[in-house]
């Protein structure tokens, strides 16, 4: 009885370990890009979905299976996140929509512009 349940116990532990891990590669970079320019984007693996998480801020056109191009729509900050045919997200990439004139495209770990958030009047 206590070997199943230390067997059981160590199962779920490796689970929520690898999971854990899946999870934080996936949110692996940023990209800063600005209101009328697009970027191309290259994936290592082939992905089937692209899940996006505020469609406002950015459209994705899939030039491929491994190619897409990111068309900045508004500002604003999103995810983008990319699914293989065996539903394990590939990556996980932030987007930053900045201002014409506030920054060129950049690949960063950290944004080069700050989203102003609009006030009421």
């Amino acid at each position: 009885m206590i070997i199943r349940l230390r067997a059981r116990g160590f199962a779920f532990a490796l689970s929520v370990l690898l999971t854990t891990i899946t999870a934080s590669r996936a949110t692996d970079r940023t990209i800063t890009l600005t209101l009328g320019t697009g970027s191309a984007f290259l994936l290592e693996r082939p992905f089937k979905t692209v899940l996006i998480g505020d469609p406002k801020v950015v459209d994705v056109i899939a030039r491929g299976d491994r190619s897409v191009i990111f068309e900045p729509l508004s500002i604003g900050a999103t995810n983008v996140v990319f699914i293989d045919e065996r539903s394990i997200a590939i990556t996980n990439v932030g987007i930053l929509v900045c201002e014409v004139g506030t920054t060129r495209i950049a690949y960063l770990d950290s944004p080069d512009c700050v989203v102003k958030k609009k006030e009421k009047l």
